[in-house]
């Protein structure tokens, strides 16, 4: 009779842990949305706040960066082409 009470005293407390275990995640469910909606919100806000720039702008960035890019090209070109031009000579001079 003493074991049956304890099976359950203990089943009733996993039934007590179980629902307040579905309490606690229905409760961060329910946090995440507010807190999903509040980023939403809040980043919305700050993107009334930035100043962006004038098509002029847009357009003289990307200029500048494609010149950059085309630049660092033609040096990488440059040291690759000497790169192997040197190992070429070293293997003539070993053979």
């Amino acid at each position: 009779m003493a074991i049956k009470n304890e099976e359950n005293a203990g089943l009733e407390n996993k039934k007590a842990a179980a629902a307040k275990k579905a309490v606690k995640a229905k409760k961060n469910r329910q946090r995440k949305k507010l807190s999903l909606s509040r980023w939403f919100r809040e980043t919305r806000s700050e993107l009334k706040k930035v100043v962006w720039p004038t098509p002029k702008q847009v357009l003289n960035s990307t200029i500048v960066a494609l010149v950059v890019m085309l630049a660092s090209a033609i040096v990488l070109w440059a040291f690759d082409t000497l790169a192997s031009k040197g190992v070429e000579v070293l293997i003539a001079l070993v053979s």
